[in-house]
């Protein structure tokens, strides 16, 4: 018998890497949220119906059924960004990702905003990119979150520090980048930052969904009866106390009454997501695009004169706006919409993936 050499043993090829699937659970939470902001912005257009629908001083965002709404959409909004910037450091990669993806959106679209503004409405505006206008607050607040992340991870009692700088917040913030907003929500964030999947998945059982649509219910009927008890600005965390209330006591106990609000009407939201994956979850990658976006619609249904028009036909304004923000926000997140805006919500990652199409299909001009 001869020696025919040395064998090649076949290694059997691994399989392929599973790619991560999209958690269906966040996408419809997400879309559902920023669903809301927009019909939160919307109802900005509208009457407060009190008897004399076209006054000046009787608007629709005074009402029970936006305070109800503020008061916990905007915090769960909140603390997803916090879980979703979980993983945020101070590297070179993560700090121009930052950048390009967040504060270059602003800077155009803060002033693409401006632009808008001054031409259609004739608004003038001074501290263009200083002060953010509008919805550009939470890109503004979203650099600054972020750029917290690290600082925060390493504190062991980082909720109760975000909850003191949010209550010191309001003795002296200003609105220079909106950095009352940005600490006034931090509690949310940071508290965004300390949830992991078990805490999520708490949310997700049947008992929870029941306690979640009980708590939101409760607190409707909370709402109704308060009445007009709280001005609107406390639900923007955007106000300094002395603004709103002479008494800092007072107003201490105010802003802290509303931590918790938001902070329980979050909870019960998240419980009563649903968890299956639709057509509606695919639309979840695409909220930035319908937050950025929607603005223009809104302002520009301002310009157009629809508040005229929605004081003289209520209560039928207010279903026609609540269905068509809805629409408008299912229109801007459908993929053949999303995917042509983002070149401007990102557009130096557009510009990357489509040099990469191009360099797939010719290899030579790589």
């Amino acid at each position: 018998m001869h020696d025919a050499g040395p064998q090649t043993q076949t290694r059997p090829t691994p399989p392929p890497a599973a790619t991560k699937q999209r958690d269906p659970w966040f996408d419809n939470a997400k879309m559902l949220l920023v669903v809301l902001v927009v019909v939160g912005h919307a109802w900005t257009l509208l009457p407060l119906f009190d008897g004399d629908a076209g006054s000046d001083t009787a608007k629709f965002y005074d009402s029970w059924t936006y305070h109800f709404l503020y008061a916990w959409h905007i915090p769960a909004f909140v603390i997803v960004t916090g879980y979703l910037s979980r993983s945020f450091a101070w590297t070179r990669a993560r700090m121009w990702s930052l950048v390009t993806t967040v504060a270059l959106p602003y800077v155009v679209f803060e002033g693409l905003l401006v632009w808008f503004r001054h031409e259609f409405g004739g608004v003038e505006f001074e501290r263009i990119w200083a002060n953010p206008h509008w919805p550009m607050w939470y890109l503004s607040a979203l650099f600054f979150w972020r750029l917290s992340v690290p600082l925060f991870q390493r504190l062991p009692a980082k909720v109760v520090v975000a909850t003191a700088i949010s209550l010191a917040a309001g003795l002296f913030a200003t609105d220079v980048l909106d950095n009352a907003r940005i600490l006034g929500l931090l509690p949310f964030f940071v508290l965004g930052l300390k949830m992991h999947e078990g805490h999520w998945n708490l949310l997700r059982t049947r008992r929870a969904r029941w306690y979640g649509v009980a708590v939101l219910l409760l607190m409707a009927v909370a709402a109704r009866w308060a009445g007009g008890l709280l001005e609107t600005e406390w639900f923007y965390y955007r106000t300094r106390y002395d603004a709103l209330d002479p008494d800092n006591v007072r107003a201490f106990v105010i802003r802290m009454s509303m931590l918790l609000s938001g902070l329980v009407g979050a909870f019960a939201f998240f419980a009563v997501v649903p968890r299956t994956r639709t057509w509606f979850s695919a639309l979840g990658g695409a909220t930035l695009v319908v937050y950025l976006y929607h603005g223009f619609v809104v302002l520009g249904a301002e310009f157009l004169g629809y508040k005229g028009w929605a004081a003289g036909h209520w209560p039928l304004s207010l279903l026609l706006t609540t269905v068509v923000a809805v629409g408008l926000a299912v229109l801007l997140a459908w993929g053949p919409v999303s995917s042509r805006l983002n070149l401007l919500v990102d557009p130096v990652g557009s510009w990357q993936r489509a040099r990469r199409r191009r360099r797939d299909r010719d290899p030579s001009s790589a």
